[in-house]
C-alpha cells in the first residue's frame, strides 16, 4: 500500500507541508509545479523553492511574494482573519474565495479539494468568534498566502496519490500568540478546533507551531494518527518553517510502501484472575469474541502465594479498545487491564467462494512475503464430513 507519513513533531504550516511534499518528486516534476503555481493567475504572487537549512538540517522552504515582498504571513494567518465587524476593502469572503480558486487552470479535482480545505478554515474561524461562516472575512495579503499554501498541497498530493496517509501526534507549540483580537493562548482557538479529535501537545517550545492553515490541511488529508506505521520509505521530504528554532522547524514526511495491504496496529489486552469457574471462564471467552474481539486465549499461571490462577489475552482492533475494555470488566472478576500496542505483520488475506458436489464451499486465501497458501473453512468441511460419515482429512481429499 502507498503511504505518506507526515512527521509534525516540529511544527506544521501549510507552507510547510507544500515544501515537504515538493521535495518529494523528481525535478522535472517540482520544475511543471512551479510553472502551474506561478501560473494561476494571481496578480503580482510569485512562488519559489528554496533550500534551507534549519539546525544543521536541509531541506525546502517555499517563498510566496507578493508585490515583490516575502510577507511572511503563513506563521500569523489567523490574524488576518476577521468578521464583518472588522471589515474594510482589503477583506474578501469566503464566496469571493472560491470563485477565486474555482477559475484557477488546475484539474476540478484538485480544486474541490481546495474549496473543502477554506470551508474547514472558515468554520474553524466562525466557531471561534461565535459569529455565522457569512460573516468570516480574510485579509487580502493572508488570503493570497493562505490560497498558494492550500492549492499546493492540494495539487501534490493529486499528483503522488497516496492510498492512506498517515500524521504523527501534532506538536503546536505553547506560551501566547498576539493577533487582531488581542492575546490568546497556544493554540489559538480555531487551531484548537481544528485539532479537535486529533492527538496534539504542547512540546517544549513557547511559541506558536501549528497554524490554523497547517491544521485544516491536515485534517483534510490525514486517514489516521498515531506512530509510523511498519514501511520501507523510497523518500523523504523536509519542509522548512520560517522561524528559527532550537528545534528543527520543519515538516518531515516519508513516502513509501508498506509491508502488506492489511498491515494495521493491534491492541492487546491482558488480565489475571484467581476467583472465576471454568465454566465462567469459557463464558467470558465466548462472549469476548461475540463482542469483536479478533482472538481470546487464556494461559494458566501461578500467581501470589502460589495461587493458580488464569491470564486473559485479547486482541482487537484500536477503535475497539474503549468498548472491549468494558467487555472484559464485565465477563471478568478483575480489577485491573494491561495494555499494549503492536504493529503486526500481515498476510494479504482473501475469501472466495467454491461450488463443489457437496455444495458451497469456502476458502481463504493468503499470500505476501514469498508465502501462498488456502485453507477451507472449517465449518464447511465438518458439516461435509458429518453428513459423510468421514474424517475430516477425508473430507478434505473429497474436496480436492
Amino acid at each position: 500500500m502507498k503511504i505518506l507519513y507526515f512527521d509534525c513533531e516540529m511544527g506544521v504550516a501549510g507552507d510547510m507541508l507544500m515544501a515537504s511534499l515538493y521535495q518529494l518528486l523528481e525535478e522535472k516534476q517540482q520544475q511543471e509545479f512551479l510553472r502551474i503555481m506561478n501560473g494561476l493567475g494571481l496578480e503580482d504572487v510569485s512562488v519559489s523553492a528554496n533550500p534551507t537549512k534549519r539546525c544543521g538540517i536541509g531541506g525546502i522552504q517555499m517563498s510566496v511574494q507578493i508585490h515583490g515582498t516575502e510577507e511572511g504571513a503563513h506563521d500569523h494567518e489567523h490574524h488576518d482573519h476577521d468578521h464583518a465587524h472588522g471589515r474594510d476593502h482589503h477583506h474578501v469572503t469566503l464566496e469571493e474565495i472560491r470563485d477565486t480558486i474555482c477559475s484557477f487552470p488546475i484539474p476540478v479535482e484538485v480544486q474541490e479539494d481546495a474549496v473543502a480545505v477554506y470551508d474547514l478554515l472558515a468554520d474553524a474561524e466562525s466557531h471561534a468568534h461565535q459569529v455565522p461562516v457569512a460573516e468570516i472575512h480574510f485579509h487580502e495579503v493572508g488570503r493570497l498566502d493562505a490560497i498558494v499554501d492550500i492549492v499546493g498541497v492540494c495539487l501534490l498530493m493529486s499528483w503522488l496519490r497516496p492510498e492512506e496517509v498517515v500524521t504523527s501526534p501534532i506538536c503546536v507549540g505553547g506560551g501566547l500568540v498576539h493577533c487582531s483580537h488581542g492575546i490568546l493562548p497556544v493554540p489559538a482557538p480555531a487551531v484548537a478546533h481544528l485539532l479537535r479529535g486529533i492527538p496534539m501537545y504542547n512540546g517544549k517550545v513557547e511559541v506558536e507551531l501549528c497554524t490554523p492553515t497547517g491544521a485544516a490541511l491536515l485534517r483534510y488529508f490525514s486517514d489516521r494518527y498515531g506512530q509510523m506505521p511498519v514501511m520501507t520509505a523510497k523518500a523523504i521530504g523536509y519542509g522548512m518553517g520560517k522561524k528559527e528554532l532550537p528545534i528543527a522547524n520543519c515538516v518531515r514526511v516519508f513516502q513509501g510502501e508498506t509491508f502488506a495491504s492489511g498491515a494495521d496496529a493491534i491492541v492487546e489486552l491482558t488480565c489475571t484472575v484467581d476467583d472465576m469457574t471454568g465454566e465462567s471462564v469459557g463464558f467470558a471467552t465466548e462472549q469476548l469474541l461475540a463482542a469483536g474481539a479478533k482472538d481470546v486465549y487464556t494461559t494458566a499461571i501461578m500467581m501470589k502465594k502460589n495461587r493458580p490462577g488464569i491470564l486473559f489475552t485479547v486482541l482487537c482492533h484500536v477503535e475497539d479498545e474503549p468498548m472491549m475494555v468494558r467487555k472484559i470488566f464485565q465477563y471478568t472478576t478483575t480489577i485491573g487491564i494491561r495494555k499494549h500496542i503492536f504493529e503486526r505483520y500481515l498476510l494479504n488475506r482473501e475469501e472466495k467462494d467454491l461450488e463443489t458436489e457437496e455444495g458451497l464451499i469456502r476458502r481463504k486465501d493468503v499470500e505476501g512475503y514469498g508465502v501462498s497458501r488456502s485453507k477451507l473453512e472449517y465449518e464447511d468441511v465438518a458439516r461435509i464430513a458429518r453428513k459423510r460419515g468421514v474424517s475430516i482429512e477425508e473430507a478434505k481429499n473429497l474436496l480436492q
